[in-house]
């Protein structure tokens, strides 16, 4: 099972690595080696479909690797294949030395979540669903290969892995490229239990790992044998390649023990790996972050350096006349705990020369209109601070060309669910490091980094003090997360109703409030940076409403 990390159009650099692979699994002595779904071209990727010559390149290099193959292992690799008619088929190419002896197509067809493969590929035909011929040791096996979806089959007509067993595989492979959520792995494991026992076939499922955009994929390959006995577990976040021995005259291999699931551990090192991919294959090298003392950019900071190095990681501290003492106290000993690059400058002046600026203009814009200066929203001189703060760093990211900086964003899911937060303030980034991790959650992970660590990272005062934007005298949060918090998850990974919720023992009050937040800051999240995805439902690429929306839930 080679599970590596492919990246998106990168098709020279991807076909090196299988062919990396390829020769490392022949020197170890297997007999068959796996690579993900969609190897060669990276997953997912999109409308690149659309490009001919990408179609075509992506199978001229996978051909053109095989021809030149002087290795007699079998393998099996995903790539995209087109027909005659130029439709477009989600495919595994299965091959011996240099010949290709079968490709396999994709029957089910995602089309929910961040899946859209209706929109670029046709199905295969059920009566094409057969095991391919292989020799394997001078023995023919029956080799069932399906890829991804096909494995899910519960909800659709067709069985694909039942198929494959009543029509003689000995095996089944499946190649996948399957985004990471929290608790997916314990999914798959019983899944694929579940599969193996009721068809009597040992299941080699073999997963892409790796980041690309706001998706992770977590790796995770699995094997069970023909009795449901896991027989193989491949590292999680990692390229890893496991070699499995199984007896196919009876379909089992010994057992072994899944490594302990930890939750928090899980979501926090899906977050690096999220951001260390998308700065090594965008070619960012360093990170900028506003660092304001408080418990979500301080997160987002351990994160950072998880990810990418303390030595690449700049954070900026920007006080008002509003911010405590504390919140720069927290933030100078955070950095110092970090030991990142840390500077710090009042945005007083700045903020000032807003106010010079605009005041003439904005009075004769009153005259024009007949309003007063009374009627003004103070709400303003709060949006103001974030606004600045997010041009500062982003000019320390434009400024500084040859650091490769971008700017992370630290907003957390509930946040931007509720649109608490400002447009080109506090929204600004490249990349949201916590935008699918919820405020209850923050505190979690946050108390994981510390407990990793085995002392103090994140200073305790930030765990303690009530979380506030600082940009008023007296301003505190003006929700309780305890209950706003898990309220969203419910709304927006569960899709819960007014009803639903309030059924469970939610607040009319708190539900309605939440849920008018919500549908009103979608103009917002439209324009927010692409986010890490951790969870079933991420804000994003897979989180489809309208602006303009009526609809009181």
């Amino acid at each position: 099972m080679a599970q590596i990390n492919s990246t998106v159009g990168d098709l020279k650099g991807n076909i090196e690595k299988i062919k990396k692979y390829l020769e490392e699994a022949e020197e170890l002595g297997a007999d068959l080696v796996a690579f993900p779904e969609m190897a060669v071209t990276g997953y997912p990727p999109q409308d690149l479909l659309y490009e001919k010559a990408f179609v075509d390149e992506n199978k001229k290099a996978l051909e053109d690797m095989i021809s030149s193959n002087d290795a007699e292992i079998v393998g099996v690799v995903g790539f995209v294949d087109f027909d005659d008619a130029r439709n477009l088929y989600n495919a595994a190419a299965i091959f011996k030395g240099d010949e290709i002896v079968g490709t396999v197509y994709k029957t089910l067809l995602h089309a929910y979540d961040v899946f859209d493969e209706n929109r670029y590929f046709k199905s295969a035909k059920e009566e094409n669903i057969r095991p391919v011929k292989v020799e394997i040791d001078g023995k023919e096996v029956s080799l069932g290969v399906e890829i991804c979806e096909d494995l899910w089959g519960d909800e659709y007509e067709i069985k694909v892995t039942d198929l494959l067993a009543e029509r003689g595989a000995d095996l089944i492979v499946n190649i996948s490229a399957s985004p990471f959520y929290v608790g997916k792995r314990l999914e798959r494991e019983r899944l694929l239990k579940k599969k193996a026992a009721k068809n009597k076939v040992p299941i080699f499922y073999v997963n892409l790992v790796g980041g690309q955009d706001e998706l992770v994929f977590d790796g995770q390959s699995l094997a069970v044998d023909a009795l449901g006995n896991l027989i193989a577990f491949a590292k999680q976040f990692e390229e890893d390649l496991v070699v499995v021995d199984i007896d196919l005259e009876n379909g089992v291999a010994p057992k072994v023990n899944p490594p302990p699931y930890n939750r928090e551990e899980e979501m926090f090192n899906a977050l690096v790996l999220g951001i260390r991919d998308y700065f090594r294959k965008t070619g960012f090298k360093k990170a900028v972050i506003g660092m304001s003392g408080g418990i979500d950019s301080s997160l987002a900071a351990c994160i950072a350096v998880e990810a990418l190095g303390k030595e690449n990681i700049i954070g900026v501290f920007m006080p008002s006349r509003f911010t405590s003492e504390h919140s720069k106290a927290d933030a100078e000993r955070l950095a110092k705990n970090l030991g990142i690059c840390f500077v710090q400058f009042s945005i007083e002046g700045i903020m000032e020369s807003y106010r010079r600026t605009l005041e003439e203009p904005l009075e004769k814009i009153r005259r024009h209109f007949g309003i007063s200066k009374d009627r003004d929203d103070p709400v303003a001189d709060e949006n103001i601070q974030p606004r600045i703060r997010g041009n500062c760093l982003m000019d320390i990211s434009n400024r500084l060309k040859d650091l490769k900086i971008l700017v992370l964003n630290t907003g957390n899911k509930t946040e931007l669910a509720l649109g608490y937060c400002t447009l080109y303030g506090d929204m600004t980034g490249g990349i949201g490091v916590l935008g699918d991790v919820s405020k209850t959650d923050v505190y979690r992970l946050a108390e994981y980094v510390n407990r990793k660590a085995g002392r103090e990272i994140i200073p305790e005062n930030v765990f303690k003090k009530r979380p506030s934007a600082e940009l008023r005298e007296n301003q505190y949060d003006p929700f309780d997360y305890s209950i706003v918090s898990p309220l969203v998850d419910e709304i927006v990974e569960n899709r819960r109703s007014k009803e639903e919720l309030i059924r469970m023992g939610y607040p009319r009050e708190a539900v309605e409030d939440v849920y008018r937040r919500i549908r009103r800051a979608e103009y917002k999240r439209r324009q927010a940076p692409p986010c890490i995805k951790v969870t079933k439902k991420a804000f994003g690429i897979e989180w489809k409403m309208p602006i303009v929306n009526k609809y009181e839930g």
